[in-house]
């Protein structure tokens, strides 16, 4: 039977569904919460999306979890939800971790900054953004839908399958903002990257391996309230040395 699916679009080609897009800068995605009707919930493992099945079955086979489709308009339209909270991955270098405020409105993005001058639009690029210098207040305006939020995207590779490609993981963790500061120093150190008292690179340094796992943060407060939340956390473990030949070999 000839396959006719294009030719039921001809006679109202305006109704034809968009066909599905795919990035070629990043194979899927890790999130730590997901949407439950219109309330947002935080998970205690990764969840991984892509649009990708080879994708989808490696993730499955390294982390556990099953591929299902979710309700998505995005290409990502694969989720697993998996039963690990820290995975193994490989970071290029600390110009793979970026941050920056962003706020959204109906109309899109309405502010983008790093905390001091915007950093978007052109015309506005480089100007005061009128953020709060205090780190709490700026968190207390953020709240109340005011100000933006932390906006971190890190880009990698998993340890157990670089060959798949990059992934991401965006986060608005405040908790994450605080140590960042860290986490760049620690890939450069251990990534062995240098720079020059202008803050040039000088050596450009080698990729490391870190973790990427969701940590639970639980205490009782004065007043005896219990809190508990989670947190993502990037911890660099050492320099990455890609496997050469020789040694793939006498792994086969």
């Amino acid at each position: 039977m000839a396959n006719n699916i294009r030719a039921i679009w001809e006679t109202d080609p305006d109704a034809k569904p968009k066909e599905r897009q795919f990035s070629t800068d990043y194979v899927g995605r890790f999130r730590s919460g997901r949407l439950v009707g219109k309330q947002p919930e935080s998970l205690n493992e990764w969840r991984v999306t892509t649009g990708d099945p080879v994708v989808a079955a490696k993730i499955s086979e390294l982390l556990g979890g099953v591929s299902e489709e979710w309700d998505t308009e995005k290409e990502d339209n694969l989720e697993i939800l998996t039963g690990s909270a820290s995975v193994d991955i490989i970071i290029e270098s600390s110009d793979s971790l970026d941050a920056s405020m962003k706020l959204f409105g109906m109309s899109g993005l309405v502010h983008h900054c790093d905390g001091v001058k915007y950093l978007s639009p052109d015309e506005d690029k480089g100007e005061p953004c009128g953020c709060p210098a205090a780190f709490q207040d700026r968190k207390d305006k953020a709240k109340t839908g005011r100000g933006p939020k932390p906006s971190v995207d890190l880009t990698f590779k998993l340890a157990d399958a670089p060959e798949l490609g990059l992934f991401r993981f965006n986060s608005g963790s405040w908790e994450l903002v605080k140590v960042l500061h860290n986490v760049i120093a620690d890939i450069d150190k251990a990534g062995g990257r240098e720079y020059a008292d202008d803050d040039t690179v000088t050596v450009k340094g080698s990729a490391v391996r870190a973790t990427l796992a969701i940590e639970n943060v639980s205490y009782t407060t004065k007043a005896g309230r219990d809190v508990s939340y989670n947190k993502p956390a990037i911890k660099v473990t050492g320099a990455y040395e890609a496997a050469q030949p020789a040694d793939l070999a006498k792994a086969a």
